[in-house]
Formats: structure tokens, C-alpha cells, sequence
């Protein structure tokens, strides 16, 4: 297949290009590095730095490669940040993936890949969250991808386009041949912040809410390794191509760890504590998201190969080390 990768030098992106290519897929990346980084594109991808709603550049590429799907994981994803500018995410999530579709629906490129999250479903009331679950966005991040999908599904009606959306629970861990993995200079993302902590380039950890109903009073999350992400794109990939069945499906592993327990775990690893203090809880912040994802198990016949808290923070501590 010829894919287009949008957000192909972000964390997840490049190791859904690295994976497209190790199993003989051509890829071309386009990415305007605002947040991402040039060095996880893939050297065998094409690459051009180009915004997304750049009408005239982006017409050009899809005019010149005939792509057979677009996967589109460009966009912005701090929770925190999308609190304090809610309107930067409307504009860079929404307003920008709408005028790229639209722009690729007119270019005949209507077989579409979508990254979205498990932040549309909110702070859901059921432990183990369904695709079919109400949809409670609590944040202007979760806001935007839920437009996207809703833009999607509205669309797919009269442009003749097939998607499959997937949401994501929480992405971790690094590739294990170290040519990609998470790069931000004032992450949120806790494994990589315990990480840093681990190789003294953070001197503490600030657990963010202590008082969630939960076994140890720390938020609880379902993290999937980035490299079993990748894998989940390219098995939908696949299907997308020969079958023109639109579905939405969660990603993740089905198995919660909460914050005090993936800082046991890395503890664990280096043989020494790490020094933690307790902060207030994050504005708009979830206390318990786990996935159900028996759909695209069961309609893929799909099995995770990274399900192991360990192995994801070992990944990522030997990226962190690199980098």
C-alpha cells in the first residue's frame, strides 16, 4: 500500500511509519514539526514539511502519489494545555483535520485512518469502557477529536469515504530497536516523567491527586505499548484497503495500573527509590479509564505482543537514556 502519514515525526506517528514499513508498505510523511521532530521520521519515508491546512502544498502531494489510505495523527494532544487554550485546539485539531479531509475527499484520497482518543468518553461511570459508551468529553483535547469523529462519520454518508476510528487509552513505552520513541521537552505523560526521574534528569515526581476513588487514591489508566499502536494500524490498514467497512474501535490492553503502581514498578527496575511528592489533582483529569477492546481483538483476530507494564517502562527508560 501507499499511505500517507499526517504528524509522521510525533511519537506515535513514526512508529506507525516504522512499522508500515518493516511489513513493505510505502510511506510519506507530512509534519510541520511544531511538535514533532524530524529525527523519528523514518529514513525511508518520503517526508514533507507541510501543514496540514496548507490547501495548495497538501493538493500538490495527494495529486503526485495516489495514496490508498491517509492515517491522519496530526494535532495537538495536552489535556492541560487544551484547559488553558481551548481555542488553540479547536483551531489545530479541528478546524485544520477538517480542511485537510475536505481537501482529500476532493482528491479522490477517501480511505481514512483516524487517531482519537479515549478522552471522549469522559469520566466514564463504567470501569471497562465501551465503543458504544456515551460520549462526555471533560476537555477541549477530547472536545476536538470528538468533532473530528462526528465530521467523519457525518461525511462518510454522501463522500463515499470509508474510516475506522481508533481510540487511544494511554500510548507508552518506546521502540525496542530504539529508532523512535517520545520526545517533548515539558511532557505530561507520566512514564516518560518517571523515566526522567529514574536517570536524575527530573529530581521528583508530582503525583497529580491522591484522593481518587481508586484502591491507592492515584488515577488509574490502561497503557498500551506505542508498538503494539502501530501494529493495530497497520492490521486496520490492511482490512481498510480490501474492505470498505467503517467501525470505531478502542486501543488499549483491557488492564489498569495506577499512578502508584507504575513508580513501584520502575523502583523496581533501577533497584532504588525515586522521590515522589503528592500535588493537586490536574483540572478536568480523569480517575479511572480502562478499555474494552474485545471488538478489534475478536474482528482482527488481533493479540497484543507488549502486554507488560515492565516491558513498556523498560523501552521507554532505554529511549529515555538516548535521548
Amino acid at each position: 500500500m501507499n499511505i500517507l502519514l499526517t504528524g509522521g515525526a510525533g511519537y506515535i506517528g513514526s512508529h506507525a511509519a516504522l512499522s508500515l514499513i518493516d511489513n513493505g508498505h510505502s510511506v510519506t510523511v507530512i509534519d510541520n514539526l511544531i511538535t514533532g521532530n524530524k529525527k523519528l521520521i523514518p529514513p525511508q519515508a518520503k517526508y514533507y514539511e507541510c501543514d496540514i491546512a496548507d490547501r495548495e502544498q497538501v493538493e500538490k502531494i495527494l495529486k503526485q502519489n495516489k495514496f490508498d489510505i491517509v492515517m491522519h495523527f496530526a494535532g495537538l494532544t495536552r489535556v492541560d494545555e487544551s484547559v488553558k487554550y481551548p481555542e488553540k485546539y479547536q483551531i489545530h485539531n479541528f478546524e485544520k483535520s477538517k480542511t485537510f479531509f475536505k481537501n482529500c475527499f476532493q482528491n479522490n484520497v477517501k480511505k481514512i485512518i483516524f487517531s482519537s482518543t479515549a478522552g471522549v468518553y469522559g469520566d466514564s461511570n463504567s470501569e471497562y469502557v465501551k465503543e458504544t459508551d456515551d460520549l462526555k468529553p471533560i476537555n477541549p483535547y477530547a472536545e476536538s477529536k470528538c468533532k473530528i469523529e462526528k465530521f467523519l462519520i457525518e461525511n462518510s454518508k454522501n463522500e463515499k469515504i470509508q474510516y475506522i476510528i481508533l481510540r487511544y487509552f494511554n500510548v507508552a513505552g518506546a521502540d525496542a530497536n530504539k529508532r523512535s520513541g517520545l520526545i517533548s521537552k515539558s511532557s505530561t505523560n507520566l512514564i516518560k516523567a518517571v523515566c526522567e526521574a529514574a536517570i536524575k534528569k527530573r529530581n521528583k515526581i508530582i503525583i497529580n491527586g491522591n484522593d481518587y476513588k481508586t484502591k491507592d487514591g492515584t488515577a488509574i489508566r490502561d497503557f498500551i505499548h506505542v508498538s503494539d499502536i502501530a501494529d493495530i494500524h497497520t492490521t486496520a490498514a490492511n482490512t481498510l484497503f480490501k474492505n470498505s467497512v467503517s467501525d470505531i474501535y478502542n486501543c488499549g490492553y483491557g488492564q489498569g495500573y495506577s499512578v502508584k503502581q507504575v513508580i513501584t514498578e520502575m523502583e523496581n527496575i533501577i533497584n532504588d527509590k525515586l522521590k515522589v511528592e503528592i500535588g493537586p489533582r490536574r483540572e478536568k483529569d480523569i480517575s479511572v479509564s480502562i478499555a474494552n477492546s474485545d471488538k478489534f481483538k475478536k474482528k482482527f483476530n488481533w493479540k497484543p505482543k507488549f502486554n507488560n507494564l515492565n516491558y513498556i517502562l523498560k523501552t521507554a527508560l532505554e529511549w529515555e537514556k538516548i535521548n
